[in-house]
């Protein structure tokens, strides 16, 4: 009988994953039958010879993040997370459609979603302070930092205590040097997952996952598709705009398309001020891209 033991999975390598159990990572192979682990997984792991293990069990997961893979499929690319951190900046720009596009997929998921505003060095305009405070209205917590400053992150570092996150945005905002500052040590963390797994370089497909000095945990991942609109509907959508929520029920037409149609309460909401003609806008041209 096998002695297994409860491991957390750090990293997904090319030629294995990255386990780590009592303060030491160990390189696993997973049963083929079990569905596919990813990172923030907690497993069942043996010792099946010196330095190598194997995955003989997937622990019940509270939430997945996915994406969509080759045929038609769908990969998990992080489990266990409780909060997605959207990071913008002013610098490129602010993409606020993309930002109402990641917020709608987390609605439509269940996944708690929060705002950080980077490189508040740069000035504002008052039309992006004008959005700022809309988000705000609705719920969504923001943090404004600068990855140069650190005092800049306390407020941000209490909100990642005791949780399992994740940073995503357009690129340019910033992200790798935020994480960078957050994880001062990130190199050498990744440097020991890269010795203890025999795997040269740190080439890392998916994601991995960090301790920061504060507690909580952060897993950072590579641009992938995780927040693309292929896999909702446009009634999703609409439930992604939480503003949108209580006039949804009063559309004259339950496939109400929110758009030109006939009854349908949410336009009236945003001609008589209840939701934002800015955010209203960006629904359409979602819908549209849908």
């Amino acid at each position: 009988m096998t002695n297994k033991k409860e491991g957390l999975v750090i990293a997904h390598l090319g030629q294995g994953i990255a386990v780590e159990c009592d303060g030491e990572i160990i390189l696993c192979q997973p049963l083929r039958k079990l569905d596919t682990v990813t990172v923030g997984d907690k497993v069942l792991w043996s010792l099946v010879a010196p330095e190598q293990g194997r995955i003989e069990a997937l622990l019940p997961r509270k939430s997945v993040l996915t994406r969509p893979s080759r045929n038609d499929k769908i990969r998990p690319v992080a489990a266990n997370l409780d909060n997605v951190f959207v990071v913008f900046a002013v610098e490129p720009y602010c993409d606020f459609l993309l930002l109402d596009q990641y917020l709608a997929i987390c609605e439509n998921r269940d996944f708690a979603a929060s705002l950080i505003l980077n490189k508040t060095d740069l000035p504002l305009s008052e039309s992006i302070e004008a959005e700022l405070a809309n988000y705000v209205s609705l719920g969504y917590a923001l943090y404004r930092v600068c990855a140069n400053d650190a005092s800049s992150l306390n407020e941000l570092k209490q909100a990642l205590r005791g949780q399992v996150s994740i940073f995503t945005g357009q690129s340019g905002v910033g992200k790798s040097s935020l994480t960078n500052t957050l994880i001062p040590d990130k190199n050498l963390k990744t440097n020991t997952v890269s010795a203890t797994t025999k795997h040269g370089r740190h080439t890392t497909t998916a994601a991995t996952l960090y301790h920061l000095p504060e507690g909580g945990d952060l897993i950072d991942t590579p641009g992938v598709a995780i927040f693309g609109l292929a896999d909702i509907t446009t009634g999703q959508l609409a439930q992604g705009f939480r503003e949108f929520l209580p006039f949804l029920v009063k559309c004259q037409f339950n496939d109400c398309s929110h758009h030109n149609d006939k009854g349908c309460a949410v336009r009236a909401a945003v001609e008589s001020g209840e939701i934002s003609t800015a955010r209203y806008s960006r629904f359409l041209k979602l819908h549209e891209k849908m």
